[in-house]
């Protein structure tokens, strides 16, 4: 009698236990630098939240920090979502310049036509090459912007003449290297800082996607706006992660960790660059009463031929650090091929 109850009172307790860990309710810490109108974070931020809350019943709901307003810069994203400071984040690869340089390829100029298809192959590219960059984080999507484009405050950027000489705002290390090739003076700044800069003169202008113009009011401090040809790869994109902390996932509750399992991944990826396309239409909107031009593919075979140094660099860079950088940069490509012709 003593044993079986003894053994009654322990499967109580595990049940209980069990039921416990069943109804624990969960409150993400997610971060990022985007002001709270963003594109990004009523598009695609807010979006997330709300199904992964709907999906576990409201056990699971987030608390969004935009604007970096748990403090920190846009550069140290990463390393609080690597110490639990914040439970996901969301950032740019580049604002953390040699973290994660295998995926650097995707962010090589002229890589991109479809954010769609290139962020399901960065998704790809990234569980089979590189994974490994990503200590202490487990990645929930990894996608790119739409197309590049030069948005100046005196002139129009036509030809490859008419870049030479500017000082112009790029993200990442690559575009930074690219901006140099095409002869500009490159001004690395994270996005919150490009409107501060324009208005005291520090760059001449900023190259950067249409999604961003509204949140960082940039239609207001630049009157021009040069696109390169749609039919030809995007001059630059950029590598953005949405990432949470690896212990926090791993210590939710199983039926937890599969509502996160089900809203991360390669179709969230796709999802995101579609929604990033369709946030440039809007945002090019709102610069609707400035000027706009096309750079024609012939002026760009100018673009592309500069671009190629950075290319190459970035190949004979690889090769240095152990890695086939010719192999990385085919399966890259590959990848978004693959994509794009499905």
């Amino acid at each position: 009698m003593r044993t079986l109850t003894k053994t009654l009172v322990t499967t109580l307790a595990a049940l209980s236990l069990g039921s416990a860990a069943q109804a624990q309710e969960v409150t993400l810490k997610v971060h990022h630098f985007l002001p709270s109108n963003s594109y990004a974070n009523t598009m695609f931020i807010q979006p997330w939240c709300e199904r992964i809350q709907k999906e576990s019943n409201q056990r699971m709901k987030c608390q969004i920090y935009p604007s970096m307003q748990l403090g920190g810069t846009p550069a140290q994203l990463v390393s609080q979502v690597r110490n639990g400071v914040v439970d996901v984040i969301w950032t740019l690869q580049g604002y953390t310049a040699g973290m994660f340089p295998l995926l650097e390829v995707f962010e090589l100029p002229f890589m991109m036509q479809d954010p769609e298809a290139t962020s399901k192959a960065v998704w790809d590219y990234t569980q089979q090459y590189a994974l490994g960059e990503f200590k202490d984080m487990k990645p929930l999507a990894l996608h790119v912007h739409g197309d590049g484009v030069f948005h100046v405050i005196k002139k129009p950027i036509k030809s490859l003449d008419d870049v030479k000489g500017l000082k112009l705002r790029a993200p990442t290390r690559l575009s930074n290297k690219l901006l140099s090739a095409l002869g500009a003076t490159p001004v690395a700044m994270p996005v919150p800082a490009t409107s501060e800069a324009l208005a005291k003169g520090v760059i001449d202008g900023a190259l950067m996607p249409y999604e961003v113009v509204p949140s960082v009011k940039l239609q207001e401090m630049v009157k021009f706006h040069s696109e390169t040809d749609p039919a030809e790869p995007a001059i630059y994109t950029s590598v953005f992660m949405f990432a949470m902390n690896k212990a926090r996932y791993e210590g939710l509750p199983e039926d937890l960790r599969k509502v996160i399992d089900r809203n991360s991944g390669q179709a969230l990826s796709g999802q995101i660059g579609k929604t990033f396309l369709a946030a440039d239409a809007e945002g090019k909107k709102a610069a609707a009463a400035n000027h706009f031009n096309v750079i024609p593919k012939a002026e760009l075979q100018r673009f592309q031929a500069a671009g190629q140094t950075v290319t190459d660099t970035w190949v004979k860079d690889m090769d240095g650090k152990g890695h086939d950088g010719k192999q990385l940069l085919n399966a890259a490509r590959s990848l978004i091929t693959k994509h794009s012709t499905k």
